[in-house]
């Protein structure tokens, strides 16, 4: 059970930087300021922040005329579920969540 709270603080650690991310890019490219990579922003999805990514795209309207953010942000997070999905009932390796 120990395994499975890391995992969700893991995640909702991920998806908050994932949001935050956006809203700081997104104030600071009102003020012409330094940007956050987009490559940075799409990292924060990859690895397990896709929904707090999409969140703050479609919250501070950021990114949202992008195709490699209006597609590949939800493209992530489908093959985020498909892997979970893939883990607990497909793979040889038994993942048992109680």
């Amino acid at each position: 059970m120990a395994v499975l709270r890391l995992i969700a603080l893991y995640l909702v650690a991920i998806n908050l930087a994932g949001f935050l991310a956006f809203f700081i890019d997104k104030s600071r490219s009102i003020r012409a300021k330094w940007r956050i990579p987009e490559s940075t922003l799409l990292s924060f999805a990859f690895f397990g922040g896709g929904v707090g990514c999409f969140l703050g795209m479609r919250i501070f309207h950021h990114k949202t005329l992008k195709p490699k953010f209006y597609i590949g942000i939800p493209a992530i997070i489908v093959f985020h579920i498909l892997l979970v999905l893939f883990l607990i009932y497909l793979s040889p390796y038994k993942f048992v969540i109680q």
